[in-house]
């Protein structure tokens, strides 16, 4: 366990933010090494496997409620030196991710067909994406137990020792990627099939790994099977922070649907453009990211510690350093987007929908740096309801503009991204107006009454008393 409660606030995030970040490009490099090789195969395979990754988002935010809700509950007893509370969180954790990875692999199984057949644009990148989908669901369900046990040690303040072990992960989703998609050394190529299972085996590695990590090495959280029984009040905890942070996730989803669906019209191509200047943006965001998932724990012990002032200045720093992030990489993508793009392909359509998507799209880098930092606050803060509220304003403006944009005469796919600029900017603001207004509600000295509205104070103040 490691005290975030003392020193340096820059000094820690940059300490936590750097195996964060590298752990966080580990994760992304499984799909990175998957799409590199199926480019190879053709651009259905490529918009094939790209739609179907967006299936990805929805793991990704039921994996965030226990991520999530496991960071700050943990963090805030650590930051108490509760280390029961931080034990009993942490194993229940591990019983939730049972049940969520079981539902996961159910329902991946029941509905793939009839997701991909919505999103693709014709039969062969259909038939593609569902093939690749097969092969990774079980790699999705597995992630669930990473995340838990990566969470527990993040809430600890300890990073180090996941991001070693997704480093080998990827390590070994290179070596088998070439041989399973490609066939090299077997002669026996499998596609988008061996896309999905060197990610899968991989996965699987990961949480053997981690799990004797615990196992052997780990002495402030511990498995521990008398905490295994399901404790729903716990459970209750876990998920009233948890639940609203996967919701900004499935917003993202949902968001990633929209866009493939008001594009699909443009073909293949297009699609698989937006595939590759995906990718590339979100891994760019990673070091931003982790910065944000850095302040999260800081914010968290601190506000169990009682240590109000330390809670604001992480929001500051963090803001600072995320700004400096997000201002280098818009410069970059205005100045040569397309070198990363041709990176994955040689089509030069496919480049050409990209690059320009990565040039418009990173005016929006700064306030996206701006929304990253204040989730993550307010994940520290143990309430991540606003956060929540700040995706979905955001996606109630974006989706309708959107779909009617594409019904309109001379659509083009610029008219989307200028849109989704505009919508992150208002989203920056709106999440830090709320950020600002939780800590007014929650950062309280104990005995300090707590700020009321001006409307609140007025039903408060007794009506005259005639003589």
């Amino acid at each position: 366990m490691k005290d975030l409660t003392q020193g340096s606030v820059t000094r820690i995030i940059l300490e936590m933010a750097g195996p964060i970040a590298a752990g966080m490009i580990f994760q992304t490099l499984y799909l990175l090494v998957d799409l590199y090789f199926v480019a190879a195969i053709g651009d259905a395979a490529l918009a094939g496997v790209g739609a179907a990754g967006t299936v990805m988002f929805v793991v990704m935010s039921l994996t965030q409620v226990l991520g999530v809700g496991a960071v700050a509950l943990i963090s805030q007893a650590v930051g108490r030196k509760d280390r029961g509370d931080a034990n009993l969180i942490f194993n229940q954790s591990i019983v939730l991710a049972a049940v969520c990875a079981a539902a996961t692999l159910l329902a991946g199984y029941t509905i793939a067909t009839s997701y991909v057949a919505s999103i693709t644009a014709d039969e062969a990148a259909r038939s593609e994406g569902l093939i690749f989908l097969r092969y990774f669901m079980p790699g999705l369900a597995l992630q669930f137990g990473l995340i838990s046990m990566g969470s527990a040690l993040r809430g600890t303040g300890i990073v180090k020792p996941t991001m070693v072990i997704q480093g080998a992960t990827v390590l070994l989703n290179t070596v088998l990627a070439p041989i399973l998609i490609a066939g090299w050394l077997t002669d026996k190529p499998l596609g988008v099939a061996g896309a999905g299972l060197a990610s899968t085996i991989s996965v699987a590695a990961g949480v053997v790994m981690l799990t004797f990590y615990f196992i052997k090495l780990e002495h402030y959280v511990v498995f521990d099977r008398s905490l295994w029984r399901p404790r729903f009040t716990v459970w209750k905890r876990m998920l009233d922070v948890g639940l609203p942070a996967g919701g900004e996730f499935g917003l993202m989803f949902i968001y990633m649907g929209v866009v493939y669906f008001v594009i699909a019209d443009f073909g293949a191509a297009s699609q698989a453009g937006f595939s590759i200047g995906g990718r590339v943006m979100q891994s760019l965001f990673l070091p931003a990211m982790a910065i944000a998932f850095a302040a999260g724990p800081i914010a968290g012990q601190n506000v169990g510690a009682g240590r109000h002032d330390r809670v604001r200045e992480t929001l500051s720093k963090a803001m600072l350093l995320n700004g400096g992030v997000m201002v280098c990489v818009t410069l970059f993508f205005q100045w040569r987007p397309d070198l990363l793009v041709a990176a994955f392909t040689s089509e030069a359509e496919v480049v050409e929908v990209g690059s320009q998507f990565l040039r418009i799209i990173s005016w929006n880098f700064l306030a996206q740096g701006i929304v990253f930092t204040c989730s993550g606050i307010f994940q520290g803060l143990g309430n991540t309801r606003p956060a929540l509220l700040s995706s979905f304003s955001r996606m109630l403006l974006f989706a309708p503009i959107a779909l009617l944009l594409a019904k309109q005469p001379g659509f083009t796919l610029e008219q989307v991204w200028y849109w989704s600029v505009a919508t992150v900017i208002l989203q920056a603001v709106f999440s830090y107006v709320l950020l600002q207004r939780q800590f007014r509600l929650r950062l309280v000295a104990p005995g300090e009454p707590k700020p009321v509205s001006a409307a609140t104070a007025a039903m408060a103040v007794p009506a005259p008393v005639e003589d």
